[in-house]
């Protein structure tokens, strides 16, 4: 089946390269149809010949790849003991052999690549000030960030196939601060039957569609307030994740995740139960060849020990307060792409949203003094919720505009018996953000963002700018839809 197709390409090729010898040489100037055929029958014998010693090499050295103790590349580049001697050039063999034994090589090292970013904030308020009005602050990734130039998050990544059977990857974040932190760190299969995959080790949680992307694959600069409000930034956790790809001509998968539910809103705890559940369902397709969608739902149940905040209370006074007690969080999410007969490297259109609803209900200790110990102690319920949309256009290659609104609301808080001593403002925070990015190559991205952000209590404005560069050095994997 191999060897007639072989031979039809290369009768047409070696046609073409004998009627440019022909051109060249006046003595096949005017070759007969005879002569042609004889040298096509010449040339064709000699192509035959060095196909079939190639490919009793090649057997020979499957058979002594097979003995113990012997490499592919050893076994490749070894003489083939009663072979036929192959009237073909040393060099196609060789070279084959020196291909193979690096491809074996290379199998064992991991693909790296570094991501570099920098940032230039120009803050019209002290970030000092900056707080989510009518919310419990946490998370150590929220806010705007640092005035003036700064060095923002590298991430190192490593990954590769261990075996036929597993997938590893590592992604360790450099903050400007110069601390190492492991974003993630997990092993995944790679060959379960009927659509599955597991996960295990550290990963951001599949929990509703931007928590899963890192944040150098954002379309802004910063993660919508929701995420800062509801998550502290993004929600990962040490854990296994299952999905499961139903069988069917719509795309939906489900997943669900067990994790130690340490990240907020949880916190750390000294139990051997898992602390945290997460489960996801997603559906999405194609609409002709221009559209493409997905959408889903999620919810998210972990507990808090003790999570502390610093609040003000109606003197006016700091206070250190800390709740104990169950979280629990809905969100929906999606997104539409639209590029012109499906090619998106001219211009290309993404709209895509989400809505979070978050419920809490347990215990606040309020005013704990230095050893842990509160003035008073009380039930707390509240209902929030929040919400974003954001729209990124590339008009023409390499350059895309983007506008994104949010809002949260602060909903209801009940603080019970602590209602004496903490507000309950009715406070709904909201930002509004622009930006155009240009990217010189698949590998570098400058960006210019402006927010218009009124989160504080009160509504304050604070007009914030930034500049942003983004490099990739390696190879990079390609990222989610």
């Amino acid at each position: 089946m191999f060897a007639p197709s072989l031979s039809a390409a290369r009768v047409r090729a070696l046609t073409l390269a004998m009627a440019s010898v022909g051109l060249m040489s006046p003595a096949l100037a005017n070759p007969t149809l005879a002569d042609v055929q004889r040298q096509l029958d010449e040339l064709r014998a000699q192509y035959d010949a060095r196909i079939q010693a190639l490919e009793a090499q090649l057997k020979a050295a499957q058979a002594r790849a097979a003995q113990p103790g012997q490499s592919t590349a050893q076994a490749l580049e070894a003489p083939a003991d009663g072979a036929a001697p192959s009237p073909a050039p040393a060099t196609p063999p060789a070279t084959f052999a020196r291909k193979a034994r690096q491809a074996a090589d290379n199998s064992f090292n991991p693909q790296v690549s570094l991501i570099l970013s920098g940032v230039y904030t120009n803050l019209q308020r002290d970030p000092e000030s900056w707080s989510i009005g009518g919310f419990q602050p946490g998370g150590e990734e929220i806010g705007p960030g640092e005035r003036g130039l700064s060095l923002a998050e590298s991430e190192l990544v490593l990954s590769a196939n261990i075996d036929p059977w597993f997938y590893g990857k590592a992604t360790l974040a450099v903050t400007g601060d110069s601390e190492i932190e492991v974003e993630e760190a997990f092993v995944q299969t790679r060959a379960l039957p009927d659509g599955t995959t597991v996960k295990a080790g550290r990963f951001y949680s599949g929990l509703g569609y931007l928590n899963e992307q890192h944040p150098h694959t954002w379309d802004f600069v910063d993660a919508p307030v929701v995420y800062q409000a509801m998550l502290g930034g993004q929600f990962k956790q040490d854990g296994v994740q299952g999905r499961w790809v139903l069988p069917t001509d719509q795309f939906v998968q489900l997943g669900l995740e067990l994790g130690r539910g340490n990240g907020f809103p949880g916190t750390e705890r000294n139990r051997n139960a898992a602390g945290a559940l997460t489960l996801t369902a997603h559906t999405g397709g194609d609409i002709g060849i221009s559209h493409s969608w997905r959408a889903g739902a999620s919810w998210l149940q972990t507990s808090a020990q003790g999570r502390e905040w610093q609040d003000t209370n109606l003197d006016g006074d700091t206070v250190r307060n800390s709740f104990t007690g169950k979280s629990r969080i809905w969100a929906l999410d999606g997104v539409w792409k639209w590029a012109p007969n499906g090619n998106a490297t001219r211009t290309n259109f993404k709209l895509q949203g989400e809505y979070f609803r978050r419920k809490e209900t347990g215990n606040v200790n309020y005013a704990l003094n230095d050893d842990g110990v509160s003035a008073n102690s009380d039930a707390y319920r509240s209902a929030q919720s929040g919400w974003y949309v954001q729209g990124v256009y590339q008009f023409m290659p390499r350059w895309r505009v983007g506008l994104r609104h949010e809002q949260l609301d602060s909903g209801t808080v009940n603080y019970g018996g602590n209602g004496a001593f903490l507000s309950n403002p009715d406070h709904q925070p909201k930002r509004t953000s622009a930006m155009v990015d240009w990217s010189l190559s698949e590998f570098s991205r400058w960006r210019l963002q402006y927010n218009q952000d009124q989160v504080r209590l009160g509504g304050i404005k604070d007009n914030q700018i930034f500049l942003q560069y983004i490099m990739s050095l390696g190879a990079h994997g390609a990222h989610a839809f």
